[in-house]
């Protein structure tokens, strides 16, 4: 049985590239949902030493 792949959704692309052009403007939501996406397509997330 295959993993499903995990992709950025939309959302999370305009927040990510709202954040590149303009670190100061992101709210602390979206900064946690921005964090939240990117650990949970963490390939490696539960084979560290």
């Amino acid at each position: 049985m295959t993993k499903p792949k995990k992709e950025t959704g939309n959302k999370m692309s305009s927040i990510a590239s709202k954040a590149m052009r303009e670190p100061n403007s992101l709210s602390n939501r979206q900064i946690r949902q921005l964090g939240a996406s990117v650990l949970s397509q963490d390939e490696t997330k539960g084979k560290r030493k």
